[in-house]
């Protein structure tokens, strides 16, 4: 009798393993690249999405559903998903808030670090560019709903962002003012900034700042007026 029933029990098909059916679950294919609940390390090139403004993320989403920004990958996962879906993905990347990695090495002089720390902090007035924090937050971690946070990105993916921007083949709804603002930095000017942002240390507990009642120096279209 024994025989017979671990003859039955080996014989007995193997059934697939049930996954949960959860948000965590489903966006398994973002963290692959973003890394666990979107933390993404600090020497990759994919961006951390853990904890940036809802409003944000569901931009950069239909972003690259609707081809305002090109990478094909992400353009594949993204084809055939409703707006109530990318709304779903955005709130639950946006509630991810794991710790920040150590900032990358820098490699930068210090006349290129205080170059990008002028920029960020207090603009070009002569090339009619803004400074950073006026509309990223004085903080530079993000204002809710729309505007993402500078600090804990990799330089070499910032850098990608400007020339993207610079090249056209990043878009956002118009009046594009990151379009604007990238034309009229140089590249000096682009790596100045990215060295210095990527350099800087992340305050623990970090969140995008609530939405700002201050006006924005020049007219974006991604962002709610």
């Amino acid at each position: 009798m024994a025989l017979s029933a671990l003859w039955i029990v080996a014989a007995a098909p193997a059934h697939a393993q049930q996954l949960p059916d959860t948000i965590a679950q489903r966006v398994a294919a973002c963290t692959a690249c973003h890394g666990k609940e979107g933390r993404a390390s600090s020497d990759g090139y994919y961006p951390r999405i853990a904890g940036k403004p809802e409003g944000y993320l569901y931009n950069q989403l239909t972003n690259f559903r609707d081809g305002h920004r090109q990478y094909p990958l992400m353009t594949y996962l993204l084809d055939h998903l409703s707006d109530a879906y990318l709304h779903e993905i955005a709130a639950y990347f946006s509630a991810q808030h794991p710790p920040y990695p150590a900032p990358q090495p820098v490699e930068a002089t210090p006349a290129v670090l205080e170059r990008g720390r002028t920029l960020v902090m207090n603009g070009d007035s002569s090339k009619k560019v803004p400074a950073c924090i006026a509309c990223h937050g004085q903080a530079l971690t993000g204002v809710a709903p729309a505007v993402p946070g500078l600090i804990g990105l990799p330089r070499d993916y910032i850098n990608s962002q400007f020339g993207a921007w610079k090249n056209g083949v990043r878009k956002a709804k118009a009046p594009d003012c990151m379009a604007q603002i990238t034309q009229r930095l140089s590249l000096e000017d682009i790596n100045a900034a990215s060295s210095w942002l990527a350099a800087q240390t992340v305050p623990e507990g970090a969140r995008p700042a609530a939405a700002a009642a201050i006006k924005l120096p020049l007219p974006c279209g991604s962002v709610a007026e």
